[in-house]
Formats: C-alpha cells, structure tokens, sequence
C-alpha cells in the first residue's frame, strides 16, 4: 500500500535535489526545521488591537491580522507576536566573483559568499530568480544555518564578503544584520544586493553593519514601478538619498528593459537627479534585459540602447558608467575621469588588468572613489 504524502512533504522531496547542488560546497548543514523553537520574533512592527500588527519593515506597511502574513510571506502574525518565519534559513548559497553582484568598485577580483532566503517585498515581471523570490517558506528546501556558521564558512571559503542577494534581503533583515556582525568579527565584510525598497529606522540599522549596497533602480517613474513591480519608486529615491547621507559605499543597476523604461528623456532625468543628489561618482550600471518570468514576449535590450544610455549618463557628468550583461564590451571596464586610462580591465566577471594603487589611478594619481582594501 502506497503512503499518501502532504503537500510540504512533496515540496521538500523534489526540492532535495536542488537544495544539494547549491550547498554542495558546505559541509556540516543540516535542512531547515520549521517547528517554532526556530522561528526568530521580527523586529520593526507595532502591536494594534485585536490581536493585529502594523509592519514597518518596508513601506507597504502591512497591518495584518492574527494568522495572516505580510505581502512578502515570510512573516507572519501569531497571536499579535510578529515573526520572521525565514532567520537562520537559506535556500540558496554559492561562492560568486563579486563583479557577479555588481559591484565594481568594492574589492575588485575576490569572491563573496552569496545567501539568500525566499521572498520579496515587490513583484517585479522580469525577476530572473522567481522561484525563490516568489514563492513561501513551505514550498522550497531550506537549510539551518545560524549567522556564526555563515561567518565561518565565508572565512574557511576564503571568501572577502558575505552578500545578500538573489531574493530581496529586505525580507531577511534580522538573518543579514546578524550574520554582518558575525562576519566582521572574522574580517569578513557584508554587502546588501537591494531593491532599497525599505524604511528609513532598518536601512538606518544595516548602515552601521553593512560595508556596501547595491540598488536595483528599476525606472525613473512611477507609473512602470506600479504597473511591472507593484511597488513604488520615490522610497528607492530616498533610501539611495539615505545611503549617501549615511556614507554607505553604494552602486545602482539600472535593467533596461524595452519599450518599457528605456525612454532617453526619462535616462536623462534620472542622471541628473543622481548627479545632484548623490553625486557624479555613484556607479551606476545599465543591464541588458533578456525575456524571462512574466515578460516573454519583448526581446533582448538591443545593445545600442545600452549604449544611448550609458553615452547620456557620461554627457550628463557621471564618472562611472557601465554595461551589463554584453561580454565583450568596453563599457565592463573601469575608466580613470582624469586621464581617461583603463583603471581596471573586465570581460565579465574576470579581471584582466587593475591599474590603482592605494585607491589611485597609477597613471595620473587621480584618487577613485570605492572600497580597494
């Protein structure tokens, strides 16, 4: 007689397999236990009556009533208690160049221990990693892996950062200030691969752990953050306002996807404002957009609007611009503003050449704005 399964155990079963492949290089993990003794209390919430909770993680602010669970769906309300249902839980871990993230300006050539949970505050249609981004905490095979472990392994790795990606670390917040503390304590550095679409008091807190952001500015108007991510776009102004308030080491990915947000007069906007607000050394990457999720039916970003983009961000006094996603190409490599000499060679996530020398060009002596050590 053939046992009957549970929907959860069927999610786990078929999820095994996968699960293994991206925690092959770690060994003493064990799978993720769901019972509530590893279910961690979430922080930035108020109680309301009846049992209900305002969140004030992100700027939806989900009131939510006892049982229920936030837009995200990795945290949930019992009995007036909020809790994140995803701390010490990865489904996702691998060793990336950090040029994969990217950052281009923080520790050039080394490698970052990359972790995600599952689960995001908005729902973008072209969102490369959907299946964990989308998804709940039941339906994919996760691993207990407490903030010291992760340090640990990043350091055993020989890895210079741990890196909060592939989902939305919004989510995770409690899991990624935790582990960035641990890693310090090992000199292992954090970076927070981001939407920025969060408050002001926990992008305030990950300021004092976190050594550099990364920012998906999805568009430059409201109207394609509501309609293709279901979220906004003036709280990502003010978290990137935020950042460089704070002095945080930040970057911006701008992904042109077209007839959709690759409108020059639109690009054009959106360097000024960066320039005037965060300043004409902010990196910022234009990426090429390739047909996935909910939007098959637009083809690849043609390579000339890239460089329409990336040629109107440099006319409008930004110092570093560049191309995602197209290897070969001028624009994945670094470019002194003052002698206009090669700073750092890249064809894709390898590094062919650096030319800086204590955070200088070598040439000129121009000092280059990034974390070199």
């Amino acid at each position: 007689m053939k046992k009957e399964i549970t929907r959860r155990e069927l999610f786990k079963s078929s999820a095994l397999l996968c699960a293994a492949c991206n925690m092959k290089l770690i060994s003493g993990i064990n799978f993720f236990d769901d019972s509530d003794e590893n279910i961690l209390e979430a922080r930035y919430y108020e109680k309301l009556e009846h049992k209900r909770i305002k969140c004030k993680l992100c700027p939806r602010e989900c009131e939510i009533d006892d049982q229920e669970r936030g837009y995200c769906g990795v945290r949930e309300n019992r009995k007036g208690t909020y809790y994140t249902l995803v701390y010490a839980n990865p489904c996702s871990a691998h060793i990336d160049p950090i040029e994969k993230k990217p950052l281009f300006h923080f520790l050039p050539g080394t490698m970052a221990f990359s972790i995600a949970t599952v689960g995001c505050n908005i729902l973008c249609k072209f969102c490369q990693n959907w299946q964990i981004s989308q998804v709940r905490p039941e339906q994919v095979q996760s691993y207990n892996i407490p903030p010291e472990k992760i340090a640990s392994i990043s350091r055993e790795k020989n890895c210079k950062s741990i890196a909060y990606t592939y989902t939305e670390p919004v989510v995770f917040t409690e899991y990624m200030y935790d582990c960035a503390v641990e890693g310090h304590k090992k000199g292992v550095k954090s970076v927070m691969i981001s939407n920025g679409y969060i408050n002001k008091e926990p992008m305030k807190d990950l300021c004092g752990v976190l050594d550099a952001v990364k920012i998906d500015l999805k568009a430059y108007t409201e109207k394609f953050y509501k309609e293709v991510c279901a979220g906004e776009l003036k709280p990502v102004l003010d978290t990137l306002v935020l950042l460089k308030k704070e002095g945080m080491w930040t970057e911006i990915v701008y992904l042109i996807v077209p007839t959709l947000n690759d409108n020059e007069k639109d690009i054009k906007a959106m360097c000024r404002w960066i320039k005037a607000e965060l300043g004409s050394d902010v990196p910022l990457h234009f990426s090429r957009f390739y047909p996935q999720y909910m939007i098959k039916n637009l083809p690849p970003t043609p390579i000339e609007t890239l460089e329409m983009a990336r040629n109107t961000a440099l006319a409008e006094g930004l110092h570093f611009v560049y191309i995602g996603n197209v290897t070969p190409h001028k624009g994945e490599s670094t470019y002194c503003p003052g002698c206009g000499r090669v700073l750092i060679k890249r064809i894709g996530y390898t590094i062919l050449e650096i030319n800086l020398k204590d955070g200088k060009c070598k040439f000129c002596k121009t000092e280059i704005p990034g974390v070199w050590k």
